[in-house]
Order: C-alpha cells, then sequence, then structure tokens
C-alpha cells in the first residue's frame, strides 16, 4: 500500500455549536450520543478515497481537530489554542442556528485561526460589515457548518437561514446547515 497523504482540518466554533457530535459523525459514521466538552483539541480520523475508481484515485488521511470552543478572551487561551493552528490545509466553522452569537463568533475564530501570526490590528467587525480584505490572500479552503436546523420550528427556519445567508459570502466558503 502507498503512503498515505495527510490532511488536516482544524474544526472552530464556539463550545456547545456541536464541532465533536459532527467530527465523531463524519470519522465514525454515527452520532454521537452523549458529546463531552472538549479540552484543549481532540482529533479523530478518517480516511477518504479522492475520485475513486478513477486513474486520479488517491487516499487521503484526513485529520479532524476538532479544537475546545471555549471562548476565552484572555492571551493565554489564544496563544494556547494558536499551537493548532500549524500546517492546516483546510477549516471548517461551525456555528449554532438557534445561537445568533455563535454566528457572530466565526469571524473572531476565522482571524484567530488564519492570522495567528499576526498580533490583532483592529476591529474585525464594523457597523456589522466583514473586512473581507483581511483574508483577501487565504489559500485555505473553508466551510461553514450550520448546527441543530431541527431545533428552529418549521416557521421559523427561512428567517434563520436568511439571517446566516451572509456568512459563506464573507468567508469566500461553502455552506452547508444540518
Amino acid at each position: 500500500m502507498a503512503a498515505l497523504d495527510r490532511v488536516k482540518v482544524l474544526v472552530l466554533g464556539d463550545s456547545g455549536v456541536g464541532k465533536s457530535s459532527l467530527v465523531h459523525l463524519l470519522c465514525q459514521n454515527q452520532v454521537l450520543g452523549n458529546p463531552s466538552w472538549t479540552v484543549g483539541c481532540s482529533v479523530d480520523v478518517r480516511i477518504h478515497d479522492y475520485k475513486e475508481g478513477t486513474p486520479e484515485e488517491k487516499t487521503y488521511y484526513i485529520e479532524l481537530w476538532d479544537v475546545g470552543g471555549s471562548v476565552g478572551s484572555a492571551t493565554s487561551v489564544k496563544s494556547t489554542r494558536a499551537v493548532f493552528y500549524n500546517s492546516l490545509n483546510g477549516i471548517i466553522l461551525v456555528h449554532d442556528l438557534t445561537n445568533k452569537k455563535s454566528s457572530q463568533n466565526l469571524y473572531r475564530w476565522s482571524l484567530e485561526a488564519l492570522n495567528r501570526d499576526v498580533a490583532p490590528t483592529g476591529v474585525l467587525v464594523t457597523n456589522g460589515d466583514y473586512d473581507r480584505e483581511q483574508f483577501a490572500d487565504n489559500q485555505i479552503p473553508l466551510l461553514v457548518i450550520g448546527t441543530k436546523l431541527d431545533q428552529i420550528p418549521e416557521t421559523k427556519r427561512n428567517e434563520v437561514l436568511t439571517r446566516t445567508a451572509f456568512l459563506a459570502e464573507d468567508f469566500n466558503a461553502e455552506e452547508i446547515n444540518l
């Protein structure tokens, strides 16, 4: 068997949004019954055959790094998390569709991960507008996932999805709501 190429994907978002449940579902193909809080980081692995059955087929060893979502604003918390942000190939930003603040905090999470080597230079969100120029040169693929869609009443879903629709555009990312 040939050596597998390693792909490192960070899974970021506030505490309680469903990151660990998502990672478990992706890697173990089953629902996580009783998730516990992630302290620091938890890594799970999935083997993925890209373009399976074609001449371009390649097998990847995908590491999903589920980073603990404590919001601590202290520099020590951010610098501790920064060790997980090295050598990454992608980021999954996870927010809870029933929690507006978790959606807004995705901007902070993306800034923290993508600018890990740069001291903060100012306000990330001004007057509700995201400064897309901060990440204009970003080459790391982003995916935005909204969780807990089933917990929103049918009558309110359109309103919530309209409120969060700009996220994927702001991050120049794909979006999935589960």
